[in-house]
């Protein structure tokens, strides 16, 4: 429910003197947006793995027909690479939003390739279906990286009290699209038709979007602020560069088909390829970077032990989304006391843990701070990848138990979802404080966009070990992923000393001198 109060507005905030939860009048805008914009992506994506195994071998019994009939491998391929490229444009979007059309001109734009490419998907057929794909991938990570930006304009600078808490609701906005997505779009999808359903996710974007643009006139004049715009010089070396690279691309790709050589796997392997090249690339090229003084090398270092730990979490993690979620349709009963629901449900289980935990746990932290009994944030990443790793191990028992052809307990899946999120709470929130403490002051905002590559990288190798022939969705396959996510939990944890010295560098300006603990913050979902 929206609550509007009068209160006077800061001198130097925002002109509207209303306020939102009183917060910005702005923040509801930002909480609608990207609620809408959580509500398609959410709902697209637990449909995405039914409607590509549907009609095919690797569907469940007396499911809707009218997919892509694709093998089940395939279908984990496709769903692990498109978790990874939605957040690879994420800086991509943020240099469009600092460089050259501001943060809100690059949201409007963001939101209508999201629209078209929902509305491709709801076109029967391959070639709109992998468009529709690309362009909500795209849309995807040009919005997440600025309007997260414009939350942090709203308020008067990091000192405002009321930052955290705006984030706080922002990010409830984002659990609450989440949580009625499945529910919603899942339903239509799943029980009435594939191609309504994507339909409903791009009338839900655009609504996001119309909203959007009726309440820009309170977001502020930082709204069209362009930080540090680009010279001509440069635009033009960036679009020359990046045509090259296309051409190249279109080239390449062109002689595969005339030779006969192209492939669906081809595509799908070069693609995670450089979903795992480039984040590693960008950590090289600014670990490299002769400018950084000594303390900022040595942070980046004992970052690239989080970045690390982060991939292999969200490996696993985001197999909630394809390797779960395909069990879910296939081996669970779709009953619950009495209470029947189709699978896409199982997919809401996630932001509703997030919602009632998340409080819980920024008042946990703040609790053993208190008392100088918090973990620091090195063990706050182990406890993380300890419980991704337990919760696949669990994940093991009821795979065994379905071996046969039985149906198992939703309540199985229900209960890994739990383990993971609480998992998620240990990392995610941690990570993308610690990202802002130790980024280098010339990378500030380039080092956000490589804490969401990290999940890119962890996807595009889930998608590799698929091509590779590995079987994500088998039981000693999982008991191995868990297995090895604990051990590297075990890893971290001893080496916790040597990362924590690392980042404990001489302290630029601005900056905490050891890798701290965050609060409530927005996670990557």
């Amino acid at each position: 429910m929206v609550t509007i109060t009068k209160t006077p507005a800061p001198d130097d905030g925002p002109v509207s003197e209303k306020t939102f939860f009183g917060h910005p009048r702005g923040l509801a805008t930002l909480f609608l947006t990207e609620m809408w914009e959580r509500f398609s992506f959410y709902g697209m994506r637990a449909l995405l793995p039914l409607y590509l195994i549907a009609g095919g071998p690797a569907a469940a019994a007396g499911s809707q027909g009218n997919g892509l009939a694709m093998s089940e491998s395939t279908t984990l391929a496709i769903t692990s690479l498109y978790m990874a490229l939605v957040y690879l444009p994420c800086m991509v979007g943020g240099w469009l939003g600092d460089r050259l059309w501001g943060p809100r001109r690059t949201v409007i734009v963001a939101g209508c390739v999201i629209v078209a490419g929902h509305l491709l998907l709801a076109v029967p057929g391959l070639p709109p279906f992998f468009a529709g794909l690309a362009l909500v991938a795209i849309g995807s990570g040009l919005l997440k990286a600025n309007i997260s930006t414009m939350v942090g304009h709203l308020y008067q600078g990091p000192d405002d009290p009321r930052r955290d808490g705006g984030f706080t609701i922002f990010y409830m906005g984002i659990n609450l699209g989440g949580l009625l997505a499945p529910l919603i779009i899942g339903t239509i999808g799943q029980q009435v038709s594939w191609h309504l359903g994507f339909a409903l996710a791009a009338a839900g974007m655009a609504l996001g979007l119309v909203q959007f643009v009726v309440g820009t006139r309170h977001l502020g004049g930082g709204r069209d602020v362009v930080p540090e715009p680009v010279g001509r010089a440069e635009l033009r070396t960036v679009l020359r560069t990046s045509g090259l690279w296309l051409a190249a691309a279109a080239v390449v790709s062109t002689a595969l088909v005339l030779s006969g050589h192209f492939t669906m796997d081809m595509a799908l392997a070069a693609l995670a390829l450089a979903g795992i090249a480039i984040p590693v690339v960008v950590l090289v090229r600014i670990k490299r970077d002769k400018d950084l003084d000594a303390g900022e090398q040595s942070r980046m270092s004992a970052y690239v032990w989080f970045f690390v730990a982060a991939a292999v979490f969200w490996m696993i993690y985001d197999q909630g989304a394809s390797t779960m979620a395909v069990f879910g349709a296939k081996n669970t009963s779709g009953e619950l006391f009495g209470f029947g629901f189709p699978s896409s449900w199982l997919q809401s289980a996630n932001p509703v843990f997030i919602m009632a935990l998340g409080p819980v746990f920024a008042w946990v932290w703040l609790w053993l701070a208190r008392r100088r009994q918090e973990p620091t944030t090195t063990v706050k990443f182990a406890m993380g990848l300890w419980l991704i790793g337990v919760s696949f191990l669990v994940f093991v028992v009821p795979m065994a138990m379905s071996g046969g052809g039985a149906e198992v307990s939703p309540m199985w899946l229900v209960s890994i979802y739990l383990i993971q999120t609480i998992g998620e709470l240990c990392l995610s929130p941690v990570g993308l404080s610690v990202t802002t403490k130790m980024a280098p002051l010339k990378y500030a905002s380039q080092t956000m966009g490589i804490w969401f590559l990290a999940v890119t990288a962890g996807d595009s190798v889930a998608s590799l070990l698929v091509l590779s022939g590995v079987k994500l969705g088998t039981t000693p396959v999982v008991g191995v992923e868990g297995a090895l996510a604990v051990l590297a939990g075990l890893v971290l944890f001893l080496q916790r000393k040597r990362v924590e010295s690392l980042g404990a560098g001489p302290a630029g300006p601005g900056r905490s001198s050891a890798p701290g603990s965050g609060g409530m913050a927005t996670g990557v979902s």
